[in-house]
């Protein structure tokens, strides 16, 4: 499998790409921007984008979502940021931005699947109303996409409007801290960890 990460745009996203194998359609995970630096990385490896998934629908992670000429998959209760640059926080930047590529919702348990890469969509509200993580069932499993659920030692913010921190907290103890201590965490933004560090280690979970 081809399991690339790369940094981009000021506010430091990750950007997941995923793949079977070199020359294989790619997924795309959270492209908020920099959209040559997204091309290297599927060019590297003559990859051709498949569908995109948003973890959330902030503008940070959904900015380069209509490059790619593929469709977006959202959360239900999110695709209403797509659509309102108020709500995606495009606004305050003031360059208002609105996805205009198709774009299919996504539910709690539902699966996206690619060849052999099976993800399984978990609703982790609080961040936003439809944030969610994406546990990989296969072809490797113990490999979580936290979005800004859940990051290294912290969890996403939550003084926007739409943001729930006690929604967020119920979220990760319920959903995420469930998983196996060794599950890899790979966030929106920062270092990755496991469930073991963060249930040991993050402070708003202790």
């Amino acid at each position: 499998m081809i399991f690339e990460a790369i940094c981009v745009g000021p506010m430091q996203v990750n950007c997941y790409i995923l793949a079977e194998e070199k020359k294989s359609p790619a997924i795309i995970i959270d492209p908020g921007e920099e959209e040559k630096k997204i091309r290297k990385i599927l060019e590297k490896h003559k990859l051709e984008p498949a569908f995109i998934i948003n973890t959330h629908g902030h503008i940070d992670h959904i900015g380069c979502d209509d490059k790619f000429n593929v469709g977006v998959y959202i959360h239900e209760d999110d695709l209403v940021l797509l659509k309102d640059p108020h709500l995606n926080l495009s606004a305050m930047f003031a360059l208002p931005y609105r996805v205009s590529s198709q774009v299919n919702t996504l539910k709690d348990k539902e699966n996206l699947n690619l060849g052999k890469i099976r993800l399984e969509v978990m609703h982790t509200p609080g961040h936003t109303p439809g944030g969610i993580c994406l546990y990989m069932v296969s072809p490797e499993d113990k490999i979580l996409f936290s979005g800004d659920t859940l990051f290294y030692h912290s969890i996403g913010r939550t003084d926007m409007q739409g943001a729930d921190e006690n929604a967020l907290i119920d979220s990760i103890n319920k959903k995420l801290l469930k998983l196996s201590d060794d599950t890899v965490i790979y966030p929106g933004h920062g270092p990755s960890s496991t469930i073991k560090e963060e249930r040991l280690h993050n402070p708003y979970l202790n």
